[in-house]
């Protein structure tokens, strides 16, 4: 994700951008988002749709939310990211524009351009911000790193054949190569 204004930049400048125009804002800066390849939607498609039965199933009343979709996850206006999947249990964090707060789950698909972002800024952003579990769902390495930050444990790293177990939800898994069939 290539860096286009340096700090100090907030959610107006965000809301300034024009219509389409994806970035993210964190820490103050702003940074442009390259467009998502077919696997990558794929694989976003997939995951929010059987994350989403699986709720239903179970009468619960989280929601699920693909990419694009605004989270600020800070109390002041230099944070704003678009989680590829965002799963969010407390509607009260729920605006029109969209989440005010921490999702409870958040899923990012790596992309070419989004690695870094994804393995190292996102994942200390949504740790400090409250995010129970974490998922980086990488294509290129054919593995999913799941960290679970409630249980402040050492992130654990499954290949595509394995099944991965959702911490905050009862009875589900999924394995990431049945997706991608």
């Amino acid at each position: 994700m290539p860096l286009v204004k340096e700090h100090p930049c907030t959610l107006k400048d965000i809301y300034a951008l024009p219509d389409g125009t994806r970035a993210e804002l964190i820490d103050g800066n702003l940074y442009m988002m390259a467009p998502p390849d077919r696997l990558h939607q794929k694989l976003v498609m997939e995951l929010s749709a059987t994350i989403r039965q699986h709720i239903q199933s179970k009468g619960g009343d989280c929601e699920v939310y693909p990419a694009p979709f605004a989270v600020t996850l800070n109390a002041d206006d230099e944070t704003y990211v678009e989680p590829d999947i965002s799963v969010i249990c407390d509607k009260g964090k729920l605006t029109d524009r969209g989440c005010k707060g921490a999702p409870d789950f958040v899923i990012e698909i790596v992309s070419p351009s989004s690695r870094k972002m994804d393995y190292s800024k996102k994942m200390v952003l949504y740790s400090d911000a409250g995010v129970r579990e974490y998922w980086i769902v990488d294509p290129a390495k054919e593995r999913t790193t799941v960290y679970h930050f409630e249980e402040d444990s050492a992130p654990v790293i499954y290949s595509f054949d394995q099944i991965i177990a959702a911490g905050i939800f009862d009875d589900f898994s999924v394995t990431i190569v049945d997706m991608l069939k």
